[in-house]
């Protein structure tokens, strides 16, 4: 099985996932309150921002501006208080979050009239009609993106969809160990687990390798492999809003007790994956670890996320880390 997005083929979350990541469009908001302003600072910046002669003509430019990812055009139509939302750190999931909005938009779109304030239009995509966290009003007889009142809901949407992700990645991580070990590699003696993620070039003894005709093998895809194999320094980039970290050993709170994974150059003890957000409180808020049972734990490390993150070098789910409900997702969807 080759895992692209870290999800199995029996996973129940994939189409929340997919529909989280596709509605939440932009990324980068900031948890904190946008600055109080004067009523003459609020109107100078409406003032920037685009307004239309309809809700309709709204939608439309916006949608044509996310199909381009025109960062620009997006700014202009969202308004100054737009930028952090439109750009991240993750640039790439940045630009496929605008777009895959928009080819949502093909299949559906719908403007759905409040019917508490006939000034205020949802956007709605998709065939399941999912809708946009921004509420298109109606001031003084023009219409205009109120983007301040959809920061709280896209907040949560995208830091869901990136914790979604990170769960599903290290869940797929391990169905990616476990089918690796069912084989021997390179004249091994022995089934073993894979000490990389990114086989050594000409050999297999990663969870991914390169074929000689360029193609990728292995259980994990090249996007994922590439981008766990990263990890977390100055110059790496997030996948989907989070860094990840291979563990080869264990502490004194898992299965066992402490072990390292290694035993004479062989890692047959098990295996463990590391997630922590790129952005804390703006890509993800959780950290999350995984071990050979599948079992994911989260624990929200605060402020200093990816100070703690670079010291974890074992799997070690003491009773500060809590297993992930794998009823969540349902239930955050449902209360959207």
């Amino acid at each position: 099985m080759n895992i692209g997005l870290g999800l199995t083929s029996s996973s129940k979350f994939s189409s929340v996932i997919a529909t989280i990541i596709i509605c939440a469009l932009f990324v980068g908001v900031s948890h904190a309150a946008s600055p109080k302003k004067s009523d003459a600072a609020a109107t100078a910046d409406s003032k920037k921002q685009k307004e239309f002669s309809s809700a309709k003509k709204a939608a439309d430019t916006l949608l044509h501006a996310a199909e381009a990812f025109d960062v620009a055009a997006l700014g202009e139509i969202l308004g100054s208080d737009a930028t952090d939302l439109i750009k991240s750190a993750d640039p790439v999931a940045d630009k496929k979050r605008a777009t895959d909005f928009a080819a949502k938009s093909k299949e559906k779109m719908s403007l759905d009239v409040d019917p508490k304030n006939p000034k205020r239009t949802i956007l709605a995509v998709g065939n399941d009609a999912f809708p946009l966290a921004i509420p298109i009003v109606q001031r003084r007889g023009k219409w205009m993106f109120d983007t301040k009142a959809g920061r709280d809901e896209m907040l949560m949407r995208r830091i869901g969809a990136n914790e979604l992700d990170a769960i599903e990645i290290c869940r797929g991580f391990v169905e990616a160990q476990h089918e690796y070990a069912q084989e021997k590699h390179d004249d091994s003696q022995v089934n073993q687990y894979a000490q990389r993620i990114i086989s050594t070039q000409g050999k297999h003894d990663g969870l991914a390798w390169q074929n000689a005709d360029g193609t990728w093998g292995g259980p994990i895809g090249e996007s994922v492999a590439n981008a766990i194999a990263q990890g977390y320094s100055d110059k790496s980039q997030p996948y989907h809003g989070y860094y990840f970290k291979v563990l080869k050993g264990q502490g004194p709170a898992a299965p066992l007790g402490q072990m390292d994974f290694v035993v004479k150059g062989v890692m047959i003890g098990g295996f463990a994956l590391a997630a922590a957000p790129a952005q804390y409180r703006v890509t993800g808020v959780k950290t999350f670890i995984v071990g050979p049972d599948g079992v994911v734990y989260e624990k929200d490390l605060g402020a200093d996320t990816l100070k703690t993150f670079a010291t974890i070098d074992r799997f070690n789910p003491d009773k500060t880390w809590k297993a992930t409900d794998d009823e969540w997702p349902a239930q955050a969807v449902a209360t959207e």
